[in-house]
């Protein structure tokens, strides 16, 4: 087991993934990102949904607003749908899927709307 440079707690699994950042070669950088997984219908990939707020100026309040991020679901992690992630930065693994999850916060959690 390698150690990724981040406080999580490493996977109890062992898994065979050249991709995974605990027991492969990948390597993370960058930003650290906290969401809940609304897709888990691709093969190693998850969608996750990450809400944040905005600043309008003109009205002088927020808006809430969500993002959807493509990420690389390791084998020995093996989130599933509406669990609560972590995710970070890493190279780029395909068009899309510029992050892998490296920890699940919590069980199932609420997706709100």
């Amino acid at each position: 087991m390698r150690e990724i440079g981040v406080k999580v707690k490493a996977p109890e699994k062992k898994c065979e993934d050249p991709h995974c950042p605990f027991h492969g070669s990948l390597s993370v950088r960058g930003r650290i990102l906290d969401g809940i997984i609304v897709t888990d219908k691709m093969h190693h990939t998850v969608i996750v949904r990450r809400d944040y707020s905005h600043y309008v100026p003109k009205y002088v309040r927020f808006e809430r607003r969500h993002s959807l991020i493509p990420a690389h679901n390791p084998p020995c992690i093996e989130a599933k749908l509406g669990d609560k992630v972590k995710l970070m930065e890493c190279r780029p693994l395909s068009k899309t899927v510029s992050f892998v999850v490296i920890e699940k916060s919590g069980g199932e959690a609420t997706a709100s709307s």
